[in-house]
């Protein structure tokens, strides 16, 4: 069990981005192994294969499950964001080096692919699994494979930004615009948006959120200054490396209020994503609670 269990990594981040929900991942990737304790050893030729498929199709059965409950979500659906480092910058786990492809913004762009063509891409594009062993996985011919990753990869191309922007840069860049927000300073605040910034809250109908994404330098601009004027006093925010990338966390007494993560492109910020529902806020909860020191020292501490 201990040499399958160094799969775990992998098998986590294709039931991570497929699913876009960390506690979820964790179920499919504990059924698979139950699955594999039971199976007849003397058929399976690779470990690593047949956990592959089983944790793919109970990824894609999840989906297909979901589907309704998407529809009825109430606002905006974001996925649950994740500790990717350690305070030191050391990395949690070695699939996350891949770090856009497991950014809240990246994340989002899958949900516009039908399941099929989401496992097949992150299967292929992300972790390099040749088409013949996907069609295995998911029971479908190479040719049907090659298919559906083109039409999945022409729609994530025609709107995915990459990074451009050093770790470094965009910390400070964070570090700024919470800075400015405080200060109420508009005109520095626009300078650090895109023109077509936009801005997505998930409160999942338990704690209030925009139900619609905003759009526009100024709209956003006068709306963090609000907001960011409108946190309790008792609140402390830090910066932490979520979904691979910079990000403002509020706690107080230890407990997770919310997430404020930042899409960054040519050290412009192009989008920006809040998470305040307390359920999407779990697994990073026990992500921070878990790791020796929960939080950051006050170096990393926002004024």
């Amino acid at each position: 069990m201990d040499q399958i269990q160094t799969y775990q990594p992998l098998l986590f981040s294709i039931a991570y981005r497929m699913t876009g929900y960390a506690s979820q991942a964790e179920d499919i990737v504990q059924d698979a192994y139950l699955r594999y304790q039971q199976a007849d050893r003397a058929t399976i030729q690779s470990p690593k294969s047949y956990l592959t498929k089983i944790v793919t199709n109970l990824s894609l059965n999840y989906l297909k499950s979901a589907h309704a409950q998407r529809e009825e979500y109430i606002g905006v659906w974001l996925p649950e964001p994740i500790l990717t480092a350690l305070p030191e910058g050391e990395p949690l786990e070695e699939t996350y080096e891949q770090q856009e492809t497991i950014s809240l913004a990246f994340l989002m762009l899958l949900e516009a692919l039908t399941p099929p063509e989401r496992a097949v891409f992150l299967l292929h594009e992300v972790f390099d699994y040749s088409f013949t062993e996907i069609a295995e996985i998911i029971e479908k011919t190479p040719e049907n494979c090659r298919q559906l990753f083109h039409r999945a990869k022409s729609h994530v191309a025609e709107k995915r930004h990459r990074v451009s922007v050093e770790s470094v840069n965009q910390r400070q860049l964070t570090a700024s615009f919470i800075a400015a927000c405080k200060s109420g300073d508009l005109a520095t605040l626009t300078k650090m948006l895109a023109s077509d910034v936009t801005a997505w809250a998930d409160g999942g109908g338990k704690v209030r959120a925009s139900l619609y994404p905003i759009s526009g330098q100024v709209l956003v601009a006068r709306r963090f200054i609000s907001l960011i004027h409108r946190v309790p006093a008792d609140n402390v925010l830090f910066i932490e490396e979520i979904n691979g990338a910079p990000a403002v966390v509020s706690r107080s007494d230890g407990h997770l209020n919310w997430v404020q993560a930042f899409d960054i492109r040519d050290n412009v910020i192009v989008g920006l994503h809040t998470l305040v529902n307390p359920g999407k806020l779990a697994f990073l909860q026990r992500q921070l609670e878990n790791r020796p020191e929960p939080f950051l020292s006050a170096l990393q501490v926002l004024p």
